[in-house]
């Protein structure tokens, strides 16, 4: 029997993104399924802050890579909640190849990002759907400004993010129009992701690349959850859409 909390899932949320739009939505009284790969204690951190927020709150372990998971992750939530209001695609994975480095590209490392970054976003999506059409629900996607322009980011993952836009308006088209499916695209976000990007350069770089933006900083990670958010709850006629999240970088470099 379905609760009266909404209910959201968001993958790979153990830390980052994830775990920021995780909290945002425990905060607007969602009851909220996180979910991780690896990264237990990580994930058992972020459970127990949710916790500390009221409701009810769960973490799940699956690749979402591995579509038996992601079915049995689905029905996890289904059997729990008894609803699904909410689906945040956020589980994602990089290469170390670097940037301009054509020859490098191992190819089993690019079929493994976008086993992750593309495949398991459509089969967390195709599983999640039912109950998500059930509570005319809304799923939004956690692509990439690399997704739309070029940038400092291995091949494989700007590759997999374009892919991401391209299935969001695929997605909202066939989900539609019990279900709105939307994307969000962040610039550089100050942290841990584009310090392992930019090595020793992440202070320099950083620097100006704030200096070079409109509102005169970089992005946080409660910055992108504010978006997410928003398209979740706040934007009943948007759908299709892939909203930037850098201060205005891109529309004025």
């Amino acid at each position: 029997m379905a609760q009266d909390r909404p209910a959201a899932l968001v993958t790979g949320s153990a830390g980052g993104i994830g775990r920021a739009a995780a909290l945002r939505l425990a905060r607007a009284g969602y009851d909220v399924a996180i979910n991780y790969s690896r990264s237990e204690a990580a994930a058992r951190r972020t459970l127990a802050e949710l916790e500390s927020l009221g409701g009810r709150h769960l973490a799940l372990r699956a690749d979402v890579s591995d579509d038996e998971a992601v079915g049995a992750l689905a029905g996890e939530v289904g059997e729990t909640f008894g609803r699904l209001d909410a689906l945040v695609n956020n589980a994602g994975m990089t290469s170390q190849t670097p940037p301009d480095d054509l020859d490098g590209v191992d190819l089993a490392e690019w079929d493994r990002v976008f086993a992750v970054n593309v495949r398991g976003l459509f089969q967390v999506t195709r599983a999640c759907a039912p109950r998500l059409r059930a509570a005319r629900g809304s799923v939004v996607n956690v692509a990439s400004i690399v997704g739309l322009r070029p940038g400092p980011q291995p091949l494989a993952y700007a590759a997999s993010k374009a892919a991401v836009v391209s299935l969001t308006r695929t997605l909202s088209r066939v989900l539609a129009p019990e279900v709105r499916v939307n994307a969000v695209a962040p610039g550089w976000i100050a942290g841990d992701w584009m310090r392992r990007t930019l090595g020793e350069d992440y202070e320099r770089l950083m620097e100006r690349r704030a200096t070079w933006t409109p509102m005169r900083r970089n992005v946080t990670e409660q910055d992108v959850a504010e978006t997410i958010f928003s398209l979740i709850d706040s934007n009943p006629f948007v759908t299709g859409e892939t909203i930037v999240i850098d201060g205005g970088y891109a529309a004025t470099s």
